[in-house]
């Protein structure tokens, strides 16, 4: 049995293993072809944080695979109630696959140390595995594959960041990171991704314009996450200068697309031009939330596209 708590778990070939279930799967989606292969499996949520993108994404994807899904909120007592250890065991003994939308990553290593099925991550202060893939479908996609080609983030070196960097090194895509400096990725989850992953081209830079030469995707988030509300002036002064707008889109190839995990704050770290052009694909990155997490669940539940 596995689980996917962080996408440093998953190798090189099983990334690309999931992208490919995933990519299957959409393409059947798209004929109207949706192959019940988990009927009558149950999926529990367990979410401490908002969710629109998580939430319906997952409970859709389950549904369309023939299974079923139950949210479990605050009501349900998870890590107050009872023990995280005999809360996992009991709800992994009635259920085939949990998601864990988690304010801490050590909540969902807890949870996979005690459940008896398969657990997702659906996003952690240290990680977004699910994220990552669908990112990544989103560029395979558009581009016909990813090695060799240079997806750059401007902005915080944030969880979405992190999972991002460990998913191009381990596809052969270049990460190019631009961070006001403060805001970096952490210096020992860099020495440990270069060590895992030697041929990995990461770059990292102060300059956004530097960092967008030449690239393939242009990515983004909010300057302030959830639970950095109280940040969010500071935060605002320190990024003015790591916009994403039509200048700096103009500096990258014009066939460069661009990303963002939404929520977005439109006018802040990305302008209405750059969100609402062509060259965005933010709703289609959205959407392939939906087929990447189908290829995580065929994957983790071993069942063929």
């Amino acid at each position: 049995m596995r689980h996917l708590v962080a996408l440093s778990d998953l190798s090189s070939s099983e990334i690309e293993a999931i992208l490919a279930i995933a990519a299957d799967l959409k393409s059947k989606f798209v004929r109207g072809v949706r192959e019940p292969l988990f009927p009558g499996r149950m999926m529990a949520l367990l979410f401490e944080k908002q969710s629109l993108r998580t939430r319906v994404s997952f409970e859709s994807c389950m549904t369309h695979l023939g299974g079923g899904s139950m949210m479990l909120g605050a009501d349900a007592g998870f890590g107050k109630r009872e023990s995280i250890e005999d809360f996992t065991r009991v709800l992994s003994a009635m259920v085939d696959v949990i998601v864990v939308r988690a304010k801490s990553h050590s909540t969902v290593e807890d949870v996979a140390a005690h459940s008896t099925c398969p657990v997702v991550n659906g996003l952690t202060d240290l990680d977004h595995p699910c994220q990552a893939l669908a990112d990544l479908l989103t560029v395979r996609e558009r581009f016909g594959g990813l090695k060799g080609k240079k997806i750059t983030w401007v902005g915080d070196g944030n969880n979405v960041a992190r999972s991002l960097a460990v998913g191009c090194a381990k596809t052969g895509a270049e990460f190019a990171i631009a961070t006001p400096t403060g805001y970096e990725l952490a210096r020992e989850f860099v020495d440990q991704l270069r060590a895992d992953c030697p041929d990995a081209a990461i770059t990292e830079t102060t300059d956004p314009r530097e960092a967008v030469d030449g690239c393939a995707a242009i990515y983004t988030d909010v300057w302030a996450s959830m639970g950095q509300e109280a940040e969010e002036e500071q935060r605002k002064r320190d990024f003015a200068d790591y916009q994403v707008n039509a200048k700096l889109m103009g500096a990258a190839p014009s066939d460069a697309i661009f990303l963002h995990c939404l929520p977005a704050k439109r006018g802040q770290e990305v302008t209405d031009e750059v969100m609402d052009s062509p060259q965005s694909l933010v709703v289609e990155q959205a959407a392939n939330r939906l087929h990447a997490q189908k290829g995580v669940l065929a994957w983790l539940l071993g069942e063929p596209a």
